[in-house]
């Protein structure tokens, strides 16, 4: 697709941005992927096919949405720089299957806009995230009532960890438990600084995320969950006792000794050691949603 084939090499995209009057933006977290290999990873992840609807959030120069556009059937590519905008209309407004939108990600109803661009849900999101926008993009994703079936995102390495770790780790957090309450993530490479223009400072890593068609337990009140789970994190070195009692003090720590005894778990132990079913079961007692299913699966009954 015209100039696009050309763009995999850091002398052809620093040529072109130095052409166009584009200085890439390190707060928007310009940094263009210029590896053929690490591209064939992200499109070979995503199992595109003629009736997939992709949403692209930052195409940069266009080179992922190219790739995208010989897969998919259709796709709705979101770009917040309006000179890169400009470009990718330049070289790919005219092509029937492609939407390109100049706006915030995260100002943007996915749901509408995928509607409006006349796709299908459930659809897929494929991208090369700045930096900046990957914790709080995925939050949205993954809370929103939106259509998402799959999700192929490059993101920092540093992420990445923290979305596949496992109780216990210094890397295990919220996010991990949101992460891996709501879909199923996997490694499918790590990405090294060198295969970027210009290269970040840091790592990246291309993660594969297929969301679930319901969540791998019952919660009660997914709000309280959600609720319970930053409190056991916001401050990592109190026991779960204090900081429950700490961020939600409502209920008193008498109260919250009470609640976590009758999940089955030890007032002492901190927020980083909890599985995602012994948070469920926390959540349920504390709603009251399910006393009797908070009885029946005991301590080492996690799914």
């Amino acid at each position: 697709m015209g100039e696009l084939d050309e763009l995999l090499s850091p002398t052809a995209v620093r040529a072109l941005l130095a052409r166009l009057g584009i200085r890439p933006r390190k707060r928007w977290g310009q940094h263009f992927l210029v590896c053929r290999g690490v591209l064939d990873k992200v499109i070979a992840a995503a199992e595109l096919s003629p009736s997939d609807t992709v949403v692209e959030i930052g195409p940069g120069l266009g080179v992922l949405t190219s790739r995208l556009l010989e897969r998919a059937g259709r796709v709705l590519a979101i770009e917040l720089d309006p000179l890169l905008a400009a470009w990718l209309r330049s070289q790919l407004g005219d092509h029937p299957r492609l939407t390109l939108v100049c706006a915030d990600a995260l100002q943007c109803d996915l749901e509408s806009m995928v509607l409006a661009a006349g796709g299908t849900a459930p659809y897929k999101v494929v991208a090369n995230l700045p930096y900046y926008l990957t914790s709080p993009l995925l939050v949205r994703l993954l809370t929103s009532s939106w259509s998402v079936g799959l999700m192929v995102l490059m993101v920092q390495k540093e992420v990445a960890l923290r979305l596949l770790a496992t109780p216990g780790t210094k890397e295990y957090g919220s996010l991990s438990v949101l992460v891996q309450y709501r879909a199923v993530p996997s490694l499918v490479a790590l990405v090294s600084p060198r295969n970027f223009y210009p290269p970040p400072e840091v790592d990246s890593a291309v993660v594969r995320l297929q969301v679930r068609t319901r969540p791998p337990v019952e919660v009660g009140d997914e709000e309280l969950f959600f609720r319970l789970v930053r409190a056991a994190f916001a401050q990592r070195r109190k026991t779960l006792l204090n900081a429950l009692a700490a961020a939600c003090p409502e209920w008193g720590k008498e109260g919250w000794r009470e609640r976590l005894r009758a999940a089955g778990i030890d007032p002492g132990r901190r927020g980083e050691t909890l599985s995602l079913e012994e948070f469920a079961r926390l959540a349920r007692v504390s709603s009251g949603a399910s006393g009797e299913a908070a009885r029946e699966v005991g301590p080492g009954d996690a799914k």
